[in-house]
């Protein structure tokens, strides 16, 4: 029995059902998202005639990590590697790509993991309840993208200095949106809000810090997404060698789970904003990287798992990000020898993405990486989510010029050092295990029993593996009753 779902309510998976049935849902299992060859053709034939991002029913089986957007079925694994000419370090640098995402963003898989087991099981009523989806960045889109095309009411939580874009499209999209106090790292803020919400039943709070439909998600998605792409390039004699994550809300970081039980030596390695060092030294702060909130361990995050965390300032995000959107900075990346299509594929990475790419390199120069080592990260979303931030930057700077572009490329991309870089010990570790008391414990009514048990990897093990065939036998079962519904 699922230790996530407790109770099956077999009126309203009923009623849900019927619902879904007057609404042509059929709901993907979580190894289809992994695997689309297992897609039933009734679902393939629909696809090409819906849009990535329609409100349609039908793109719930485009959370996946494979989508082909030239045919509107499904290919490899869509992944970009940065050129060594960017990078300076020997290491290959490899990221999977979010873009093809419904929403621009792979948070719509982990608000998937977390909404779609509630709603089979009964334990979500669409007919009563709302879904509310606090979050600091594609999360909460993610989540109100997929109550709509499940049918459901959402409700977006997000700090109110968060980019233009998000907030325009999600009122677009229908959903109710509140707007809380401060910028990227106000967690508790958000918070806040949840308590207030929570005094109303009909409010679910699918908290993505807490859920852990979310790291389940990417363990059973993104994981074997990635290990997928090692494998396919045939590299031998190379090695993967790290994986790294922006913490956010620690559900993407636990596809190193995953990874390190196929690759035993892979690292793990945890990146956030250096103006707000949470776990590199119990920092705060307010920072820009959008979409990795900080100023709190997440409740879903196994910190056992992590071998070392990178600190990445988000000024250097902001002057990387313009060398590769502004058009001095393209012109420079093409006289510095980049291809035209090496060139015009970086705006693939947004701000969290370039995070992403500079602890990769980071790392790659920390731990002496060379020719056979493969360093793998997330691009999280692309620029689309950011042109008001461009803007800004414009207004704030001045034009990007080519002298900008060469500074840019040189100071934070080639000569990225290794500070602001922790190694962990055991101890190190277990310390990062126990800020989670003061968040989690007294003020979000955990038990210091769960917060114990938490400290073993068995507890993991369980929950990551065993959940998830849960999972999918309700989703089998729901359709089911929808076919007869």
């Amino acid at each position: 029995m699922s230790q996530i779902i407790h109770k099956l309510n077999p009126s309203i998976i009923k009623k849900t059902a019927a619902r879904c049935r007057a609404r042509s849902i059929v709901i993907p299992t979580f190894a289809q998202m992994r695997d689309p060859s297992q897609v039933p053709q009734t679902v393939l034939k629909k696809l090409p005639k819906v849009g990535l991002w329609d409100v349609n029913p039908v793109n719930l089986f485009r959370i996946t990590w494979k989508n082909d957007v030239k045919s509107g079925l499904y290919g490899g694994v869509n992944y970009l590697e940065i050129p060594q000419a960017i990078t300076g370090v020997k290491a290959r640098i490899i990221g999977l790509v979010g873009k093809y995402f419904p929403t621009g963003a792979h948070k719509v898989g982990a608000s998937f993991g977390c909404l779609v087991p509630r709603l089979v099981s009964g334990e979500f009523d669409p007919d009563k309840n709302k879904a509310v989806w606090p979050s600091t960045g594609n999360f909460c889109r993610g989540g109100a993208f997929n109550s709509a095309l499940l049918g459901c009411r959402g409700v977006a939580i997000l700090p109110e200095e968060m980019s233009k874009e998000r907030f325009t499209w999600l009122r677009k999209i229908g959903a109710e949106v509140i707007a809380t106090p401060g910028c990227e790292s106000n967690v508790k803020e958000i918070y806040d809000k949840c308590w207030e919400l929570k005094k109303d039943p009909k409010n679910i709070i699918f908290n993505q810090f807490e859920e852990f439909g979310n790291p389940i998600w990417h363990y059973n998605v993104t994981g074997p997404a990635i290990e997928e792409v090692f494998n396919s390039l045939r590299l031998e004699g190379k090695r993967a060698t790290a994986f790294i994550s922006a913490t956010g809300s620690a559900g993407t970081i636990a596809a190193g789970d995953h990874l390190k039980k196929q690759f035993p030596h892979l690292k793990v390695v945890a990146s956030e904003a250096l103006q707000c060092p949470t776990l590199l030294m119990n920092g705060f702060g307010g920072h820009r990287i959008e979409g990795i909130g900080d100023k709190h361990v997440p409740w879903v995050h196994n910190a056992r798992n992590t071998d070392a965390i990178a600190a990445i300032d988000d000024e250097d995000c902001m002057r990387v990000l313009r060398l590769f959107n502004e058009a001095a900075g393209r012109k420079y990346l093409d006289a510095a020898g980049l291809s035209g299509s090496e060139v015009a594929m970086l705006p693939l990475l947004g701000i969290s993405s370039i995070g992403n790419l500079l602890a990769s390199i980071k790392t790659a120069k920390y731990f002496e990486l060379n020719e056979q080592d493969v360093v793998f990260t997330i691009f999280t979303d692309s620029v689309e989510l950011y042109g008001s931030r461009l803007k800004e930057l414009e207004r704030e700077r001045g034009k990007y010029s080519t002298i900008d572009a060469a500074k840019d490329h040189t100071a934070f991309l080639l000569h990225q050092g290794t500070d602001h870089y922790k190694e962990l010990t055991h101890y190190e570790r277990k310390a990062i295990h126990n800020l989670k008391y003061f968040t989690w414990v007294e003020q979000q009514g955990k038990t210091v029993e769960e917060l114990d048990a938490q400290w073993n990897p068995e507890y993991w093990r369980k929950l990551l593996e065993d959940e998830v065939v849960e999972f999918d036998k309700l989703i089998d079962e729901f359709n089911d009753t929808v076919a007869r519904a």
